[in-house]
């Protein structure tokens, strides 16, 4: 199968094509990817991870097509961002 997978930081961002094997998960997709030791700093057992923008678990099986993105925390509270921008 051919799954799209995503990260970035605050400084470069990363998006690249990749074969997996069937039945594959978003936890084995990721390691297959590289993405753990290019990013060091990824912590899967506190980051979020989802397809297409919807949150997911790391034992969901990828489909064919599908990207799977690796979510930053949010270290800010949006709300009070906005206010400093006003």
């Amino acid at each position: 199968m051919n799954v799209g997978i995503c990260y970035g930081d605050a400084d470069r961002q990363t998006w690249m094509r990749i074969e997996v094997p069937g039945e594959s998960t978003i936890e084995q997709t990721i390691a297959l990817s590289g993405l753990l030791k290019q990013y060091p700093e990824i912590d899967l057992t506190v980051q979020k991870v989802g397809i297409f923008g919807k949150i997911a678990k790391l034992d969901t099986v990828v489909q064919d097509g599908d990207r799977v993105e690796i979510y930053r925390p949010i270290i800010a509270d949006p709300k009070l961002v906005k206010r400093r921008k006003l």
